[in-house]
């Protein structure tokens, strides 16, 4: 039945839901607890502020997961009449939850929030993440409160939910728009669409609101720079290769020297979740990144170019030559980081007779798809592989041995699968991403491993 691994994995596909609303005057609200990692990762996927939005179930005394209603900020309260006299639940009683409720909430405000204010709402657009709906009524009491605090759209977002509470909802006043990944006839329990649904805490939800607070905070003063740099760049690109033209988005450092191209896999693209995530920690590193698309929408139709290597091995090299004509890029050294089929493309253009590539990096790769190029690459090249992705790990095991011409190296990441969604796995997969391209590409460790005395390997 689990349609999500985890909640960063439902957040994940949520996000690629709510793809129009990157660039708008929007705000993310995550739902404590558990509905703020799935937040966290919509925020930081569409590039949106997050917060929360703190409400609490009030459950029937005798079934205490039954919600009779719900509460917010401010003294918003949701009340499932029906529902309170259907199971015979007397005015003393609702008020007794309540009350013990509202302090649970008053103590959760102030240790998420910290003494900060909440974002501003007014003439902007919310949208409300939760990590499923069952009953709909914490929901309902969000969006409320939400249009409280002046919201002139609200949009609730969820991975699954049961699809007569979506109907509910949607014939409602309390949403504009309903998005869900998921919306089964049949719903059990919200936990029981994900494999791992191990409570939030509230040190979670602290950490996810700070990281995204610093983030914003990046965003708006930019990093410090020493006296006389140059401004980073930061700006989406367009890129013409050959008869057509992708778009991308260049990030450099001030000083960098070097930047890493990105050749995603099938069915993705320069906002891949996952791609921003790897890109960020190299760019914490001083190295700069490109995201770009290999394909248009219109060539992606055909599933036949997702697997063209050769046709995205040319975009990749047309990419290379853009970076060596602009002002900015034209003295850096160039490595190529691929995922699934990208790392074919990556093996492919890096195996060129006058590719300028000075180190590759695979991750959940397809080498084996630059089998007849692996012997005419030069740029040393890492291989990270899942420790339970068996057929890759095979694959990657035999193009290592054909790389006979460059320093190869193959990892593999305990516990993670093809994608890396389990927990810590990316994480781990990043980190030997960073510290081969600075070795490669800027000759030493991260400044943070150089500061803290760790030998080069």
């Amino acid at each position: 039945m689990a349609e999500f691994r985890d909640r960063a994995d439902a957040g994940a596909q949520l996000a690629e839901r709510l793809e129009q609303l990157r660039g708008t005057d929007a705000v993310v609200l995550g739902l404590p607890r558990g509905g703020v990692p799935v937040a966290a990762v919509v925020a930081e996927a569409l590039d949106l502020p997050l917060d929360v939005i703190v409400v609490r179930k009030l459950g029937v005394p005798s079934q205490p997961e039954l919600a009779m209603g719900a509460i917010g900020e401010d003294g918003v309260r949701f009340l499932n009449s029906a529902l309170v006299e259907r199971v015979g639940v007397s005015p003393s009683d609702v008020e007794a939850v309540e009350h013990r409720e509202r302090a649970v909430l008053e103590a959760r405000v102030a240790r998420f929030r910290q003494g900060r204010p909440r974002l501003a709402l007014t003439g902007k657009i919310a949208v409300i993440v939760d990590d499923g709906i069952a009953t709909g009524a914490t929901a309902r009491v969000a969006c409320r409160f939400a249009r409280h605090l002046g919201a002139v759209r609200v949009v609730l977002a969820v991975p699954v939910a049961a699809a007569e509470s979506v109907r509910q909802l949607m014939a409602g006043s309390e949403a504009d728009e309903v998005v869900h990944v998921a919306a089964p006839e049949s719903f059990y329990a919200v936990g029981a669409h994900y494999r791992d649904f191990r409570p939030t805490t509230d040190d979670e939800v602290a950490d996810h609101l700070e990281r995204a607070r610093r983030r914003a905070a990046t965003k708006t003063a930019g990093p410090e720079r020493p006296l006389g740099s140059v401004a980073d760049t930061d700006e989406d690109v367009v890129i013409q290769t050959g008869a057509v033209s992708v778009g991308g988005h260049l990030t450099m450092p001030a000083g960098a020297a070097a930047v890493v191209v990105f050749a995603h896999g099938s069915g993705s693209s320069r906002h891949s979740p996952r791609n921003r995530y790897v890109a960020r920690v190299l760019q914490e590193a001083g190295l700069g990144t490109l995201l770009m698309d290999l394909l248009t929408s219109e060539e992606e139709a055909d599933r036949a170019n997702v697997f063209d290597i050769e046709l995205l091995a040319g975009r990749l090299e047309a990419a290379t030559h853009w970076l060596t004509q602009r002002p900015d890029t034209a003295a850096a050294r160039i490595g190529y980081f691929g995922a699934s089929t990208g790392a074919g493309a990556a093996l492919w253009a890096a195996g060129g007779p006058d590719s300028p590539v000075a180190a590759v990096v695979s991750r959940g790769g397809r080498p084996d798809l630059a089998a007849a190029h692996l012997q005419q690459v030069r740029a040393p090249t890492l291989l990270i592989v899942g420790g339970r992705d068996d057929v890759v790990i095979d694959l990657n095991r035999q193009a290592q041995a054909r790389l006979t011409g460059c320093e190869s190296r193959l990892v593999l990441i305990e516990g993670a699968t093809h994608l890396f969604e389990e927990p810590g796995t990316l994480a781990e997969a990043a980190g030997h991403a960073r510290d081969w391209f600075v070795r490669h590409l800027a000759g030493g460790l991260p400044v943070a491993d150089r500061a803290a005395g760790l030998p080069e390997e």
